[in-house]
């Protein structure tokens, strides 16, 4: 890994469960405060300016190198642009072994245990909380890709269908965090209402199961960034919403086999997220901004563990191949009362 400190033996996965078992509170140098997520350094600004001062939209998914993190760190990440990659096991070359066909066929398998799920309805004063394992790009603009040490994420949704400007919280802790331990609001310029870009377990529950009509409206309503294909944007889109939301199983279903129908997704035999964990990944190739992004799931169960993220070319910077930029494992998913709480007995 790409820190000042020494590697720590063992596996991806016994450093996941020593993080999960660590306490919050971390030493951080002031220089590691200089980390390219928007709402982070919103934060920071937002104590040295007028209350008066506009802050920039939260963006859930970025332009180039995204990764499938939480919602809020999606919102936090920004834009950049990164070139070589120096991580370590994660940055394996992937070989893609499998054609669409297979892909569409998996993602069906998906849908059907996505079915024979259970969902608990979340009200509208309570949050959805999802604790993530990250490592997140925190390179410079014009430089190499760094990943950041392995670290906790944890983010509150908030489920007030609005309109609000305040639609949740976040914390990193560990030492690849920025403002470690420190719980943070995920605030908009403008109020939102429950929708594409505050998505709530009532809408959510108010979307069409059938996966033409879905994707319908998800191909009307979905944002695209500069030099992102639709096909990319939608597919994002998608993966933010079933990785990090709580929905009704008919719902979550729909949205895998609305996957299933995007041109380009094809299937990764064998990938690894963030906390080592081995699963069956759904990717997809976007030419229009040299991206790729991983969707994993576990082999048996078909539940979702984690993502990856791909620079696939970039002439001006070197890259000739694959460039790992990003990589999260979701390890609790589940429904609280108040933000900032975290429970001990979760669902994923």
């Amino acid at each position: 890994m790409n820190n000042n400190n020494p590697p720590r033996p063992g596996s991806a996965r016994s450093e996941a469960e020593e993080l999960l078992s660590a306490p919050a509170e971390w030493d951080l140098p002031p220089s590691r405060h200089l980390h390219y997520k928007d709402v982070l350094m919103e934060h920071i600004d937002h104590d040295r300016t007028p209350s008066t001062q506009a802050r920039p939209t939260p963006r859930r998914r970025l332009a180039r190198g995204v990764v499938l993190l939480p919602l809020a760190s999606m919102a936090l990440a920004g834009a950049l642009i990164i070139t070589l990659s120096t991580s370590d096991d994660t940055s394996a070359p992937v070989t893609r072994a499998a054609g669409a066909n297979s892909a569409s066929a998996t993602l069906n398998r998906i849908a059907v245990a996505a079915m024979a799920t259970d969902a608990t309805p979340v009200k509208d004063g309570q949050f959805v909380y999802v604790e993530s394992l990250i490592r997140s790009n925190e390179g410079t603009f014009d430089g190499p890709v760094r990943l950041s040490a392995l670290h906790k994420w944890e983010t509150w949704t908030s489920q007030d269908p609005g309109p609000v400007t305040r639609t949740g919280w976040l914390r990193e802790s560990g030492k690849g965090a920025v403002m470690s331990g420190q719980l943070l609001p995920i605030e908009n310029p403008d109020p939102v209402q429950a929708g594409i870009e505050h998505p709530t377990y009532k809408w959510l529950a108010s979307l069409p199961t059938d996966p033409e009509a879905l994707l319908d409206m998800l191909y009307a309503q979905t944002r695209v960034n500069e030099g992102e294909s639709k096909e990319q944007a939608v597919f994002s889109e998608i993966g933010g919403l079933v990785s990090n939301a709580i929905m009704p199983p008919a719902n979550a279903s729909a949205f895998y086999k609305a996957a299933a129908k995007i041109p380009g997704v094809r299937e990764i035999p064998d990938a690894v997220d963030a906390a080592g964990r081995h699963g069956i990944a759904i990717t997809r190739e976007d030419a229009s901004s040299a991206t790729r992004d991983e969707w994993i799931f576990d082999k048996d169960t078909l539940a979702f563990l984690g993502s990856r993220s791909y620079i696939t070319k970039d002439e001006v910077k070197g890259i000739t191949s694959d460039t790992l930029s990003g990589t999260s494992a979701i390890m609790k998913r589940t429904v609280v009362d108040r933000q900032g709480e975290a429970p001990a007995k979760t669902d994923r």
